[in-house]
């Protein structure tokens, strides 16, 4: 047992309950919150570099064995992710600092912030699926409360919206997780993958498994999407930036753990529903990033075209497809991350995000419009920046899968993206001005730009370090294509 697998979630969730008693005092608010994000990002590097040295690492809470007691598992693909998250959320939290705005910092930002955080780690690590449950639970509530947090018109109206998607596909999962209960006897993953290829996967089992399709896909926002670009345009930048980062990441992995673990067994049902679903979201997603110019709604819809690309690697599920849908998460995360910080610094600079109003931006901000610049090529997965490695393997494990429509239409939409993106960038960075600046309008603080800069180096850096990387995305791949790995890590006897 090793209790370093559980202070990814313990670190966050301790530093909220801190925050919770310094309501008024903005900056000791903001140095508690620095702090606490320090020490979860050190807890997940060493964790994430125990794993990747030693394998998977549990942990057996109040030392109950499984299937009895509640388990946190760190095999390789959650404590990347763990990590990454962390990562990226630390540059959310620092981007925050200044630009969210004194009343959002008085009223509970930090505290939910963290508790976010804290559920999608939590997420990541647990070894059960009533414990995912709540650890969802926690990351949708504090979501609930950093959308509506400034009471804005527009964040009231998406903020019911959001909360009402996701209490309908909360209940779903109740419903899921008791259905699989009655039949199986346990929520522990490793057991319920034992038993059910025991049972042999159909008819009851089958079903059950659409069900947790259905639910993880409205959480993940593949195919039932449409809740996700307008919440995603209603809080501050910083959240959004959150939200696009890592909230669908967490329904991701959700499905492709249950997928790859629990319902591997019969993928002529399973695994061609998310197949169908994948295809049409990348073709749904790419005909929103077309319709739209506002420089938030096309990356929104960038990112549902990519839910559908992670998606499309689960579909096939050979080796080469789980390696680029590992290393696609990782690079994504801190791409989509990038470009809503830049997102944000656009509209600092001059009061608006609607393509149609800016232009000229290139003259008084020429390091955010080649930042811009960088990010889209590294999303549309052009060589040698972060986006090319995962992408090639997708496309390389849906050839090898003889999946050549979703093998076509993937490669389709990078070129959507990279059009999309490289139509904002010259709308809003080149040409004349459309209109002078909003009066609300100012010049980027130099420490935005700076972190905006250094997460930039670290997509960049991700593209060629991608051999790193790709070592790292392989062995969580193996992991995920041998459950047998996860199994005896967890119930500690040879499958």
């Amino acid at each position: 047992m090793n209790n370093l697998v559980v202070l990814p979630l313990l670190f966050p969730l301790c530093t909220a309950i801190i925050l919770f008693f310094f309501k008024e005092k903005i900056r000791l608010q903001r140095a508690i919150a620095a702090a606490g994000m320090g020490a979860t990002l050190l807890a997940c590097g060493l964790l994430l570099t125990q794993v990747l040295r030693s394998g998977t690492q549990t942990l057996n809470m109040g030392g109950w064995m499984p299937p009895y007691g509640i388990v946190f598992v760190a095999d390789p693909f959650a404590a990347l992710l763990a990590a990454a998250a962390t990562l990226v959320s630390s540059f959310c939290l620092l981007y925050a600092f200044g630009t969210v705005g004194k009343e959002r910092e008085r009223f509970y930002f930090y505290p939910f912030f963290h508790l976010l955080l804290a559920g999608v780690n939590g997420s990541f690590l647990t070894g059960d699926l009533f414990n995912l449950f709540v650890c969802f639970e926690v990351m949708l509530i504090s979501s609930y409360a950093l959308i509506v947090l400034g009471g804005t018109k527009i964040q009231l109206r998406e903020t019911i919206k959001y909360v009402l998607v996701n209490i309908i596909s909360s209940t779903l999962f109740v419903a899921a997780v008791a259905y699989l209960y009655g039949v199986a006897g346990t929520l522990n993953m490793a057991d319920l993958s034992v038993k059910v290829a025991a049972a042999g996967q159909g008819g009851i089992l089958n079903v059950i498994a659409v069900f947790f399709l259905v639910v993880f896909s409205l959480k993940a926002g593949l195919f039932l999407f449409f809740w996700l670009p307008g919440s995603y345009s209603a809080p501050p930048m910083a959240v959004a930036a959150l939200f696009g980062a890592l909230l669908t990441k967490v329904g991701l992995y959700a499905l492709v753990r249950t997928f790859t673990l629990i319902f591997p067994n019969d993928p002529a049902i399973t695994h061609a529903w998310i197949g169908w679903m994948a295809g049409a979201t990348m073709v749904l997603g790419a005909a929103g990033a077309l319709a739209y110019r506002r420089v938030l709604s096309v990356l929104n819809y960038n990112i549902v075209i990519s839910i559908g690309f992670i998606a499309f690697g689960l579909a096939v599920s050979n080796r080469s497809s789980l390696e680029g849908v590992v290393f696609y998460l990782l690079h994504d995360m801190a791409a989509k991350a990038l470009l809503f910080l830049l997102a944000g610094l656009i509209l600092q600079a001059r009061g608006t995000d609607q393509a149609a109003r800016l232009g000229g931006l290139i003259r008084s901000q020429p390091w955010i419009g080649w930042m811009f610049f960088a990010a889209a090529l590294a999303i549309a997965g052009i060589p040698p920046l972060s986006g090319f490695g995962g992408k090639l393997l997708l496309v390389k494990g849906g050839l090898q899968g003889d999946s050549f429509v979703l093998t076509a239409i993937s490669l389709a939409s990078s070129l959507i993206v990279l059009y999309t993106l490289i139509r904002l960038f010259m709308d809003v960075f080149f040409g004349e001005p459309k209109e002078e600046p909003a009066a609300a309008a100012a010049a980027p603080m130099r420490g935005h730009v700076v972190l905006a800069g250094a997460l930039c180096a670290i997509v960049v850096l991700m593209g060629f370090g991608s051999e790193w990387i790709y070592q790292a995305a392989s062995a969580a791949a193996g992991t995920l294509s041998d459950p047998s790995k996860y199994i005896e890590a967890v119930l500690k006897e040879p499958v």
